[in-house]
């Protein structure tokens, strides 16, 4: 039995060292994406513009947004939150091209769902509204905070007339 195995470790071992190195280093050399924050949190207009919408100073948000979404045309995040931010200044129509945009980089992002639900309502189009909140129900199988929240308007918007304030 030693005589079987003792050749093949003579093959073997040699390959091994030679192969390991090999296997270690692409591993090494790839960046994690756990370590890498995505383009948009890398960009202090971003980051400003996030602030500004913490203080609901839209038009500074707007700016900011609008060159970040300049600079990360595919960033569905920068094009979401400058739907947000036009909508929160009173611009509701013009809001729904930022959340379009947004969706048709990523049909699956819940933000710009609830909020072109949102901004739907804004515009007195409840039938709008149902099919972004259908749309979410597919997506949050298990609920989600942007499914609970478009379904809350809508039920506001269906007893009052209005949406309830946030």
């Amino acid at each position: 039995m030693k005589q079987i195995f003792r050749p093949l470790a003579i093959v073997l071992l040699p390959l091994s060292l030679v192969m390991a190195p090999s296997l270690i280093a692409p591993v090494e050399a790839m960046p994690s994406s756990i370590d890498t924050p995505p383009p948009a949190a890398r960009n202090n207009d971003f980051n400003d513009a996030k602030s500004a919408i913490a203080k609901a100073d839209w038009p500074t948000a707007i700016s900011l947004l609008q060159k970040v979404a300049a600079k990360e045309p595919k960033n569905p995040e920068a094009f979401n939150l400058l739907g947000y931010a036009t909508r929160k200044s009173g611009d509701a129509r013009g809001s729904l091209q930022h959340y379009q945009t947004a969706l048709s980089l990523d049909p699956k992002h819940l933000g710009a769902n609830e909020y072109i639900g949102e901004a739907y309502l804004m515009l007195g189009d409840v039938a709008k509204a149902e099919e972004h909140l259908k749309r979410l129900d597919e997506l949050c199988t298990f609920g989600c905070k942007e499914q609970a929240e478009l379904k809350e308007q809508i039920e506001t918007f269906k007893r009052t007339g209005k949406m309830k304030s946030s």
